[in-house]
């Protein structure tokens, strides 16, 4: 071979390793860069109008994750200031004002360039509902106002809409069993795969107005209104799911001052309920403000003075007897008021007021149903003036503990059955890995389509390709490269 003739062969092969060098760079480059650099991060927000109060929850995730599973956090959540927006009636311009420093905050913390995309919701609950049902044109007006003011931020608002109660408790078992793993894994192997029934727990919710039971049943549901059929990753959830309007802690207080007023008319009502010592003037129109409670055409004076026995057995008697229990006829799957509940099964968190009021008396940590009987007892017999003196920060709500707690023990025993053997079934939680458990997550998921219907597709094939191409560039190379310093250094010039 000439010398020329092997310059050229030289330079082709020379040519041909840097080429191939490249592309196998690219290739690596491609792959490696799609795991390393840091995504861009995607923003979401929920207004909760509760109907005691409203808060805003911002969460992010992964843009290149969407669709995925296990990636949606929570970035800020906000109290609004002011009652629930159902309590603005005579001034519906003030329940969207209410809502503008959360949003503001939000924004402050979403990247500007990010507004304008970001997916807005507001979702309100029992006490809306309650609204729409004493007077539509009154719910009617709120959500004009309130989304009026949401309109104005640079965000993607979706709208305002009142939930159903059962949606309301089927969102909150997905948001629980979400941010916990439960719903689907993904494997070492590159599968996504289903996990144990027995690992989805179920959910227990206290609001205001209203409260909520959802879980996977072991036996087949058998009346279809409390069923709610969820594909998720692929899979069907027949899940339990049912809310009892009128019976949230606020529309239970009022509903047992309501009974004591009616069963004893006088200016001074004793409730076995408060502590000892306590006592307070409430205006009886307020009393009557809703639909949970009957109005008698007794005449009672305009207000009526209120005073403490702390009599926590009474209390429990006077509480009992809100919840229709015989109209269950003594049939097994029955809470109370007549509805369907199959046996409960399996792990509960609860949340919401269920978490508050146990929390505040240190009865979160799985104690035996004994243990939480004797704490109740006990601290509803405490007198006023030392329960004041032991809770100084807890002024505005502390008078209301004692019925809570009773409230939430017969709820949770007598209504939805746990005994003394499931009772540590139960954990009390206000956050899982720091996100606040409720509604608004799942609804979110929901709406956004961040959980899909079926399995996420496995790109363990796109990326193993990538590395098999890279891989056979980077082998082309090193041989085109000895074969070129073969022709440079041993084949001579004729």
């Amino acid at each position: 071979m000439g010398y020329s003739q092997r310059n050229t062969v030289f330079t082709i092969f020379l040519g041909a390793t840097i080429i191939s060098g490249i592309i196998a760079l690219i290739l690596v480059l491609l792959d490696v860069t799609e795991v390393l650099l840091p995504p861009e991060t995607k923003y979401g927000m929920v207004f909760d109008a509760g109907s005691s109060h409203t808060s805003l929850y911002v969460y992010k995730w992964p843009a290149n994750k969407e669709n995925d599973t296990g990636i949606v956090s929570q970035a800020l959540s906000c109290n609004v200031e002011g009652p629930g927006i159902s309590h603005y009636v005579t001034d519906p311009v003030k329940a969207g004002e209410s809502l503008r420093p959360c949003m503001e905050k939000a924004l402050a913390l979403i990247p500007e360039d990010q507004h304008e995309e970001t997916p807005s919701f507001l979702g309100a609950t029992a006490g809306m509902r309650l609204l729409r049902e004493k007077n539509s044109s009154q719910a009617h007006r709120i959500f004009e106002e309130v989304s009026k003011v949401l309109e104005e931020f640079p965000v993607r608002f979706q709208g305002a809409q009142i939930l159903t109660g059962n949606d309301e408790g089927s969102f909150g078992w997905i948001t629980v069993n979400y941010i916990l793993g439960t719903l689907v894994k993904y494997t070492f192997s590159g599968e996504w795969i289903q996990p144990p029934m027995a690992e989805l727990v179920g959910a227990l919710d206290l609001g205001g107005a209203s409260t909520q039971i959802s879980f996977l049943p072991l036996d087949p549901i058998t009346d279809p209104s409390t069923k709610n059929t969820l594909r998720l990753y692929g899979y069907n959830y027949s899940i339990y799911t049912h809310s009892y309007l009128c019976y949230g802690q606020n529309q239970m207080q009022k509903r047992l001052l309501a009974s004591l007023v009616q069963t004893s008319p006088s200016e001074v009502i004793r409730n076995p309920c408060y502590h000892g010592g306590y006592e307070n003037t409430l205006s009886l129109a307020n009393l009557y403000d809703t639909p949970c409670v009957q109005s008698s055409q007794h005449p009672y004076p305009p207000s009526f003075k209120v005073e403490g026995t702390g009599n926590p057995d009474a209390c429990y008697s006077a509480i009992y007897r809100l919840f229709n229990f015989s109209s269950c006829g003594g049939r097994i799957d029955c809470a109370f008021d007549g509805i369907y509940q199959p046996q409960e099964h399996g792990q509960f968190y609860a949340f919401a007021g269920f978490y508050y009021t146990f929390h505040f008396l240190n009865l979160t940590s799985g104690q035996s149903l004994h243990t939480v009987n004797k704490t109740i007892w006990d601290f509803c017999q405490k007198p006023w003036k030392q329960v004041e003196a032991s809770y100084p920060k807890e002024k505005q709500h502390l008078h209301n503990y004692c019925t809570n707690a009773i409230y939430g023990l017969i709820l949770l025993t007598k209504g939805y059955k746990f005994n003394n053997e499931t009772w540590t079934n139960i954990h009390f939680c206000k956050q899982v890995s720091g996100t606040d458990v409720g509604w608004t997550l799942g609804y979110m998921l929901n709406l956004t389509n961040m959980i899909p219907a079926e399995a996420p597709e496995v790109k363990l094939a796109e990326s193993y390709g990538v590395w098999v191409a890279a891989i056979f560039f980077v082998v082309l190379t090193v041989v085109m490269s000895i074969g070129a310093g073969v022709i440079h250094c041993f084949w001579s010039p004729d």
